[in-house]
Parts: C-alpha cells; sequence; structure tokens
C-alpha cells in the first residue's frame, strides 16, 4: 500500500486550489510549502486585484485545523479543499 504523507496532502489540496482559480481566469502563484503564511497569491489579469489565500486540505473527517485564534488567519480568504484522499488514494 502507497503511504501518503501529511505534506502530500497539502500539496494536492493547494495545486488543485490552484489548478481550478486558474480556470477562473486568475493568475495563480503559490507560495514556498511549510512557510508561515499565504499558500496562494492570486492577481488579475490586469494586475489591479490582488487576493491573498491559505488553503487548508482534509483527506479525513477531522476538523478544519484553523488553529486557536483566527487572528493567525491572514489571507483574505481561507479554502478547505476536502476529501483529498481521493486523489492520493485513486
Amino acid at each position: 500500500m502507497n503511504i501518503v504523507t501529511s505534506q502530500t496532502i497539502g500539496n494536492i489540496g493547494l495545486y488543485y486550489v490552484c489548478y481550478k482559480l486558474s480556470l477562473f481566469g486568475w493568475n495563480v502563484m503559490p507560495t514556498a510549502r511549510n512557510a508561515k503564511g499565504i499558500d496562494i497569491l492570486l492577481y488579475s489579469q490586469n494586475a489591479l486585484r490582488k487576493v491573498l489565500i491559505q488553503v487548508k486540505t482534509l483527506s479525513k473527517k477531522n476538523p478544519v485545523p484553523l488553529g486557536t485564534k483566527l487572528d493567525n488567519l491572514i489571507g483574505d480568504y481561507v479554502i478547505i479543499c476536502v476529501r483529498a484522499y481521493l486523489f492520493a488514494y485513486g
């Protein structure tokens, strides 16, 4: 059986969200993994709009790991990607 790490699950969610946002016409830039802060920088085609995104990826029915204080969420939006195990395990 293939063992999928939590970092791999996180990457699956991050790049899936990047893919979906690209389909909506955004320019999408994922940031360095395992760094504190935002996960994705979005900007519009004319570069007049910028959006900072944090992505939380879940592979099991666990609570969303938002931390103890909402002040820790520094992005404009938080996107929660669920059922990432479908991608990881086929």
